[in-house]
This record gives structure tokens, C-alpha cells and sequence, in this order.
């Protein structure tokens, strides 16, 4: 009988290790399918979010910076910690982006977020290599069934910074510095140029590309360049190259406090950047709220909602593109008034504004 009650004992041991065993392979299942699709799943505190910079560089003081921005208010919001809840790669040449994508891959971050076009072919590639991860795109798109794409009506702003520098310019000559020619900057070009003519035709606008987004070095020349020919306002859609726009400005006010000429500003509020003594020489910014968006799709991530396969647009409808108005003493009341009538145009639909050259040699043709 003692017998007979050790091989039941054993018996049912063996059983339940076996469905121990099925009830494990349940659950990880399960958390696969999580990564697909259940992100609800988990707890806000399991959820893990990072992004990978371009060679602008996380500390680049406009887009990379914003993102950065977002992801960190995110982390805070949902009481994560860095390194564990949110992280980021930093990307110092492009051969960076493969590694960085298949190293945050390898640490089960469950959104990644690549921050700028140049990471489009590579988002692309680890998206087809890993359908079961979750990614975003900021200011490309990419139709894969597991990538979110975000973009933004940059040339809305650019069109209302533009009216603020016709409106500002004592020379008649301002200037945009892009940072690589392709279809994005030439979205900021496109609105600054229709923004500037849209308040006085006769204004010129200097076009100059320095073709890197991270050689402050290259910004710095450019405006030289553009200062000695009399041009009084730069706006600069160029990341960390857009730093050297504001050192050479600075370096002109320092050696010569009563000369007037001005920066503006990208993707962040970049008041700080223009300060130099008692001076500040950012006249405004062209704001992208890169960090609203980056918070608010990782948010709906936690939910569950990925976006995969989805195009997101933010533009002046959802207060994600904005003109700032820090610098109180060179955004005079009327330059202000100016900005806001045509941006309720924009909204209105009276005024559409182009993104493309061919765009804007027609829209100036309209004038």
C-alpha cells in the first residue's frame, strides 16, 4: 500500500511539472504577442522606450535635443528610470545607426524611435528583420506594418518666421541655412521663402546648404559669408551645424554691440543659444514640438496602440508647430500681429502654403 501511494505521489508530481511547463510556455507566448501588438499587458513601469540620434547628436540644442526631451518627460511621467525605462543611442557618423538599432533591439526595448530621415534605410531594414519589434520614424515615413511615421508641417512655421524676418530686415537681404539638401529641409526653405515674399517681394533670400546636419565649423563660414554680404537675418533648418550660425553672430555682436543682425531659430525655443552679454541675438524660432510627439506616440505605445503602419502629421492645428515670442524686445507687437493674422490664414485655408521649390516658384508667381 506504501508503495502504491509513493508511485501516485510521484505520478502526480510528474504532472504537474508538465503542466508547469505548458502553463511557461503560455506566458512567453504571451509576451511576444505583447511586443506585437498587447503592449497594455504591461505595466507602465515594464515598458521600455529609447531612440537612436542622427550625427546631430542628443545634445545638438534643436531636434535630437527635443526628442531627447520628450522621451525623458515621458520616463518621468510614467516614473521610469534611464538605462532601464528609457535610453538613447548616440550616433556620431551614420555607419553608427545599424549597431545602435541592433543593440537596443538586443536590450528588448519595446519602441524604438529612430530621430531623423537618415535613419530611414536602416529603420527600414531592421523593421523587415524584426516584424515582431515596434519602431517610429521622425520626419520620414516608412510603410512597414510595424513602423510609425511622424512628420511635421515644417513649412508652416518656416512660412511665420519667414513674415517675422521680412518684417524685421533693415537690409532687405536675409538668408537660410540648410543643413543636407533633400525633401525635408526643403520644406523649411520652401515655407521661409513664401513667408518672407508673401510681406515684400523685393526682400532677397540667400539659399546656402552646408550638407551635414553636425559641422558647426561649415554653419560658421556660411554666415560669415552671408553677413558680409549684408544679409542681417539667418534662419537655419540645420541642426548642430546651425550652432555655428549662432557663433559667428555672436562673434559679429560681440566686436560690434550696435550692429543688428539676427538668428533664427529650429525645432526648440533657441533664446538661450542667442545670448551674448546684454544682448540676444535669436530673433524667434520656428518650434516643431519633436518632444510632443515623441511623448505622445510613446504614450499611446504603453496602451497598446503602436501606430504601426500609420503616417502621424502634426502641424499649427495641433500646436505642435508654434513661433516663439521669448525675445520680447526684437518681436515687436506689430511683427507679432503680422505672424498671427497670416497664421490664421493658414488655418482658415487661405493660404497654402508650398513645400516643394516647384511649389514655391508658383506661389510666387500668385503674388
Amino acid at each position: 500500500m506504501k508503495k502504491k501511494f509513493t508511485l501516485l505521489t510521484v505520478i502526480l508530481l510528474t504532472l504537474g511539472l508538465v503542466l508547469a511547463a505548458c502553463g511557461s510556455g503560455d506566458t512567453k507566448k504571451g509576451s511576444d504577442e505583447g511586443k506585437s501588438g498587447d503592449a497594455d499587458k504591461k505595466s507602465d513601469t515594464d515598458f521600455k522606450v529609447a531612440m537612436v540620434t542622427d550625427i546631430g547628436g542628443v545634445d545638438d540644442k534643436s531636434f535630437n535635443q527635443s526628442a531627447w526631451e520628450g522621451l525623458q518627460a515621458w520616463g518621468d511621467e510614467h516614473g521610469g528610470e534611464k538605462g532601464e525605462n528609457y535610453n538613447y543611442a548616440q550616433s556620431n557618423a551614420k555607419s553608427d545607426y545599424m549597431p545602435n538599432l541592433t543593440r537596443l533591439i538586443r536590450d528588448d526595448y519595446d519602441l524604438i524611435f529612430g530621430i531623423g530621415f537618415e535613419l530611414l534605410e536602416d529603420l527600414t531594414k531592421v523593421a523587415k528583420q524584426y516584424p515582431d519589434n515596434h519602431f517610429a520614424i521622425v520626419d520620414d515615413v516608412i510603410e512597414e506594418p510595424n513602423v510609425a511615421s511622424i512628420t511635421f508641417k515644417e513649412h508652416q512655421g518656416s512660412f511665420l518666421v519667414g513674415v517675422a524676418a521680412a518684417m524685421k530686415t533693415k537690409t532687405n537681404k536675409v538668408g537660410f541655412v540648410g543643413g543636407i539638401d533633400s525633401p525635408l529641409i526643403n520644406k523649411f526653405e520652401s515655407g521661409f521663402i513664401a513667408g518672407v515674399k508673401s510681406v515684400n517681394p523685393d526682400i532677397d533670400v540667400d539659399v546656402q546648404y552646408a550638407e551635414s546636419f553636425g559641422a558647426a565649423d561649415k554653419g560658421k563660414v556660411i554666415a560669415k559669408d552671408m553677413y558680409n554680404k549684408g544679409v542681417d537675418i539667418i534662419y537655419h533648418a540645420a541642426g548642430g551645424t546651425g550652432n555655428g550660425v549662432f557663433n559667428e553672430a555672436k562673434d559679429i555682436k560681440q566686436n560690434d554691440p550696435d550692429k543688428e543682425i539676427w538668428v533664427i531659430g529650429v525645432d526648440r525655443d533657441q533664446h538661450d543659444e542667442g545670448q551674448i552679454g546684454d544682448h540676444n541675438i535669436t530673433l524667434t524660432s520656428m518650434v516643431k514640438r519633436v518632444d510632443v510627439a515623441v511623448q505622445d506616440v510613446a504614450n499611446q505605445a504603453v496602451k497598446g496602440s503602436h501606430h504601426g503602419g500609420d503616417h502621424l502629421e502634426y502641424g499649427l492645428e495641433e500646436d505642435a508647430i508654434s513661433v516663439a515670442t521669448t525675445n520680447k524686445e526684437a518681436m515687436s507687437q506689430d511683427i507679432i500681429d503680422a505672424v498671427e493674422d497670416y497664421q490664421k490664414k493658414i488655418l482658415a485655408g487661405e493660404i497654402d502654403v508650398p513645400k516643394t521649390r516647384d511649389e514655391t516658384e508658383q506661389f510666387l508667381k500668385n503674388l
